[in-house]
């Protein structure tokens, strides 16, 4: 049994706080510079540049990519073998988020009563996702998800019997509905399968995979090539102002689901593309 002192894990995740806001990963960036290369519309090129522009000042500057630093999604692969001394596992991913959020200079999102709207001043609670796996350690990815894209999310419970084309409708429609205030160009992720709470789940986690990555079934795989397809047609282009990459990415996840069900989930993520992650 390996020891982990809490304070291990709040310094970790305030660190993938700052990371996260601070630096987009490389995998968006070369999907910045592919989208460039391949857009036909001046307004939409110019926008690409901008942004990628952006992140350059963001790293030398040490200054968030975007003024929304987004409510924190947390994921923790915790290994079975691992005992957290010192303090309370969940308080000290709180209080990680806490740290990061203040040392980062970062704004402050998140009301503590959705009705009463009163800001909580520190970005916390964050939303956890905990699961335990084989071995002594502990993997941490930090999700900061902006509003603008995460209120254009849905999902939606199909008939078993619209199938592959009854999604690829779903996540069109949601994509067309969604325009530009999702501040594309967007990482999509498709969820399928499950119940009413696991496919929006597998939506969200979708968008933590890699841009090129594709699922390892081929037929996932050939869809999330159709989607992409099929988005980049729409017209929209970076931050609606038109051109062909609306997304540069979109990557489906499935789970098995009841005989009688279909749910999908579509999870918009916005230009900034922000994850980062550690292990402990």
């Amino acid at each position: 049994m390996r020891e982990l002192p809490v304070q291990d894990i709040v310094d970790t995740v305030a660190k993938l706080c700052i990371d996260a806001c601070h630096k987009l990963p490389p995998d968006l960036i070369a999907g910045f510079h592919q989208a460039v290369a391949q857009e036909i519309s001046p307004l939409g090129k110019s926008v690409l540049l901008k942004l990628i522009d952006n992140d350059r000042i963001a790293r030398e500057q040490n200054v968030p990519v975007c003024h929304d630093t987004g409510l924190t999604i947390v994921y923790v692969s915790l290994g079975q073998e691992v005992h957290v001394v010192g303090g309370a596992f969940q308080e000290a991913i709180q209080a990680g988020v806490r740290k990061g959020y203040a040392e980062g200079y970062m704004r402050k999102s998140v009301v503590g009563d959705p009705l009463l709207r009163v800001n909580t001043n520190d970005n916390t609670p964050a939303v956890v996702h905990t699961e335990i796996v084989p071995g002594d350690r502990v993997h941490i990815t930090v999700l900061p998800k902006g509003g603008g894209s995460e209120n254009w999310s849905t999902m939606k419970f199909l008939l078993p019997g619209e199938g592959a084309e009854g999604v690829k409708k779903f996540v069109l429609d949601a994509i067309n509905t969604a325009g530009g205030a999702a501040c594309p160009p967007l990482t999509v992720g498709v969820g399928i399968g499950g119940s009413f709470d696991k496919v929006t789940e597998i939506a969200k986690k979708a968008i933590l995979r890699d841009i090129g990555i594709h699922h390892q079934a081929p037929h996932i795989a050939a869809l999330e090539r159709e989607l992409l397809e099929d988005i980049n047609r729409t017209g929209i282009g970076p931050q609606g102002y038109g051109g062909v990459s609306t997304a540069l990415w979109v990557a489906v996840e499935t789970y098995a689901c009841h005989i009688t069900a279909l749910p999908v989930a579509v999870n918009i993520q916005c230009h900034a593309g922000r994850r980062a992650s550690a292990e402990i």
